[in-house]
């Protein structure tokens, strides 16, 4: 026995009444949300209409889950229609029993998301830059639901962080106690490619698709080394497993997209309605264009003066052509102009009563 070890839960599934609550299907749920509020934020940022992320989800999920467990069944057909299989036929389609093949899902659930996108006229390498981490996310949350059904683990192992396994388990081995916990260290991987992902995307501007390469490349190159330890049933090409050869296909194929798109610089549609100009408070007549309000003040401005002239003369005519000053009361011109004549006749007005 190791010095230490993880211990397995005792249990996967509880019951509220007769409804059964299983672990493993709260771990997809609580991932897709988490997936969805990261990319919505996303979306927000990059200046996406808040929502979209959450409708597209309603295509990417029900797509996603076939295609998951599509690829699973398919590629561990004898687990359910082998002359020795483990499990009948008709349990291909209890996906709350474990087995969601994780490109079966991106591949279908990019289908959606490219059916949503379609209706909503905008750009399916934006959505994908978008959600690549929070898919990274999700994923990382989702491997635990491999840890409360106790499968999935990897080759016996002595190491402190062994996990415990049930000696009845499928894919146990007589006497070991302990195997890696391949959940775990796919986990930590996803977490960590998350980071990577929204650091790399903003340090470096990635986009048309390059943000979603690179989650491809950074997946599969985990998943290579994961998928080796791991001991559960699986077909072999070569001495790998068949996931090891779909990983390193697809790694290329993500390195081969993100050095094509390295030069592309077109528009990519968000979807949102432009904002209007920061402190333009007034909206515009929509029957009057504003080259025509230009017109209309500028027109505006010369009748004003033209009225302004034409008081003027008014003015000039009905005062006899004396020019008045504003500050200087009609009394008191008056009353110079009499102090000036009799000054010119050489008699003072004052003097000349008794």
């Amino acid at each position: 026995m190791p010095l230490a070890s993880i211990p397995s839960p005792s249990q996967g599934v509880w019951y509220l009444g007769v409804i059964p609550i299983r672990a493993y299907a709260l771990c997809i749920v609580l991932g897709v949300v988490v997936a969805v509020i990261i990319g919505e934020r996303r979306w927000r940022a990059r200046g996406g209409a808040p929502g979209t992320i959450v409708d597209l989800a309603v295509w990417a999920v029900p797509f996603g889950l076939v295609g998951g467990r599509l690829y699973h069944v398919i590629t561990d057909w004898q687990l359910y229609f082998g002359p020795d299989a483990p499990h009948t036929p008709i349990e291909a389609l209890y996906i709350w029993n474990g087995g969601l093949g994780i490109w079966g899902a991106v591949a279908l659930g990019a289908l959606g998301v490219w059916f949503g996108c379609r209706n909503r006229g905008i750009s399916l390498s934006a959505v994908a830059d978008t959600v690549a981490p929070g898919i990274a996310v999700a994923q990382a949350i989702g491997r635990w639901g491999n840890y409360f059904n106790q499968e999935l683990f990897g080759s016996p192992t002595d190491l402190p962080w062994g996990l415990e396994i049930d000696p009845d388990k499928p894919g146990t081995v007589p006497g070991a106690f302990t195997y890696h916990p391949t959940f775990l260290y796919e986990s930590i991987w996803d977490l960590g490619l998350a980071l990577v992902l929204i650091w790399a995307g903003s340090r470096f501007a990635l986009r048309h698709g390059r943000v979603f390469a690179l989650y491809v490349a950074g997946y599969t190159a985990g998943r290579f080394w994961i998928e080796g330890l791991r001991i559960d049933s699986a077909h072999h090409i070569l001495g790998l497993r068949l996931n090891q050869w779909t990983s390193i296909v697809l790694f290329v194929a993500a390195l081969v997209y993100f050095w094509y798109a390295r030069n592309k610089t077109g528009e990519e549609s968000v979807g949102a309605a432009p904002e209007s100009a920061p402190g333009a408070e007034e909206t515009a007549d929509p029957a009057h264009p504003s080259g025509q309000d230009d017109e209309a003040d500028a027109r505006g401005g010369d009748a004003d003066a033209e009225d302004g002239k034409v008081e003027a003369v008014s003015a000039f005519a009905a005062t006899g052509g004396n020019r008045v000053d504003p500050a200087h009361s009609s009394d008191q011109a008056d009353e110079a102009e009499t102090k000036a004549a009799g000054d010119g006749h050489g008699t003072s007005v004052e003097g000349g009563t008794a």
